[in-house]
Parts: C-alpha cells; sequence; structure tokens
C-alpha cells in the first residue's frame, strides 16, 4: 500500500470509533484513507453507517446495536493489514481544472497577501496557479475542500476579523491552505479571486463530479490545479 502506516483507535462517542494515521509519505496519506473508507463501507456495511475522512483521521460511525466496539476494531485491524499485504492498486485521483479570475473585487486580500509575503500581486498569482493541490479533508461547510500544497511563500494568517459573507466561489488562502468557498457565507481567509464553476450542489449533478449524485466536484485525495482565466487586478 503504501509505505510504513500505522494507527491508533480513540473512541468519539458512544457510536464512533476514530482511526488516527501516521505515515512516512504524509502525501500518499489523502489518497491511502480514500481507498480505506471505501473498503470500509464496502466489507462492513452491516455494522457501519458512515466514514469521515481528514487529513489524517478517519471518524467511523457505527451501529452500537449490532457490534461490540472491540469487534469493530479487530475488523478493522484486519482490513488495514488485508489492504497492506494484497497492495490493492490505489485508484488515479481526479485531476480537476479550476478556472479563476484572480485580484479586483473577486480578490480583495490579494494585495494583503503580496503585501505580507513581499511579493507583488502577480507572483501571489503565479505561485498559486503553480501547484497541483491535493484535496485532504472535507468540512467546515458542506463541499468545503481543504486543499494543501500551497508554496511556502504564499502562507499567510487568516484575516484578524472574518467577513460575515464571502461569497460563493471564492478562492482563499489560510495559513499553509487554500481552498474555494462551495457556498456563501462568512469566513476568515484571505481572498485572492474567484472560481468560474460551480463548486457545490445540493441536487447533485456537479460538474465532473465523481457520479450523478455528487454534490461537489472533488472528493479527498483528489487533485485541484488552477488555470487563470483572467484577473482585474
Amino acid at each position: 500500500m503504501h509505505k510504513t502506516v500505522s494507527f491508533d483507535f480513540s473512541v468519539a462517542g458512544v457510536d464512533a470509533l476514530l482511526m488516527t494515521f501516521t505515515s512516512n509519505a504524509a502525501d500518499d496519506l489523502p489518497l491511502l484513507l480514500t481507498q480505506l473508507r471505501q473498503q470500509i463501507l464496502t466489507n462492513l456495511s452491516d455494522v457501519v453507517v458512515d466514514v469521515v475522512p481528514a487529513y489524517s483521521t478517519l471518524l467511523v460511525y457505527y451501529d452500537a446495536r449490532t457490534v461490540r466496539l472491540y469487534d469493530l476494531q479487530l475488523a478493522l485491524e484486519h482490513l488495514v493489514s488485508e489492504i497492506e499485504q494484497t497492495r490493492l492498486p490505489q485508484a488515479q485521483p481526479l485531476l480537476l481544472e479550476v478556472p479563476v479570475v484572480y485580484g479586483g473585487e473577486h480578490g480583495p486580500d490579494l494585495e494583503r497577501v503580496a503585501a505580507l509575503n513581499k511579493l507583488t500581486p502577480d507572483q501571489v498569482i503565479e505561485k498559486h496557479l503553480a501547484a497541483d493541490y491535493v484535496v485532504a479533508a472535507l468540512g467546515f461547510s458542506p463541499g468545503f475542500a481543504y486543499l494543501s500544497g500551497l508554496d511556502e511563500q504564499l502562507v499567510t494568517p487568516r484575516l484578524d476579523t472574518p467577513r460575515k459573507q464571502v461569497p460563493a466561489g471564492s478562492v482563499g488562502i489560510a495559513g499553509v491552505q487554500t481552498a474555494v468557498y462551495p457556498t456563501a457565507g462568512p469566513g476568515g481567509w484571505n481572498l485572492i479571486g474567484k472560481a468560474q464553476m460551480r463548486w457545490f450542489n445540493v441536487n447533485g449533478n456537479i460538474q465532473l463530479a465523481h457520479g450523478p449524485d455528487a454534490m461537489t466536484p472533488v472528493q479527498v485525495g483528489d487533485k485541484v490545479r488552477f488555470i487563470r482565466q483572467g484577473d482585474t487586478t
């Protein structure tokens, strides 16, 4: 699978078990957790209700009426061991190209990111475009994908005072991460542009998604590449 992987269990409520992973190849973890999540949902569907992946964890929700915690742990350990021994082929991550308009009304914090990092706005855009980002986790709001792989020179602290309303599609930077706001709402990330595609649809049928029922175009382990569609800098 996947080089050296270890994990620990911790109880996360009366019907949830948290699996926390460490790996010598941290960049491989999102894809590994996606693969393991699918194996759990497929093989333990009679007792597992849902599995929620994050950066280095799987939160396993189970039916406490039908399985003992100890037995569930044994079953999960077996699945991890089975994947390691059989070296299941890794599914190729989806690569989603996202057109972005940078600066101006769509990127009101582009100048701030540039000033804090001693760059020009054009340099910020160039560095933001240069990476293929990995979807490390989904959370905060439906469809919000935390993207890892941000250039170290773009690392920027969150705003001191979050905005009450961030437009849907806004592309932001906070700390070592970048992301697209899937829906309008409050947020404290530095806004540098706006994605020119819909990022969340509660009715499914989202562009380039994993299936007709998918509400967001990416899942954990996928990759995102931003494409410059123009800017108003």
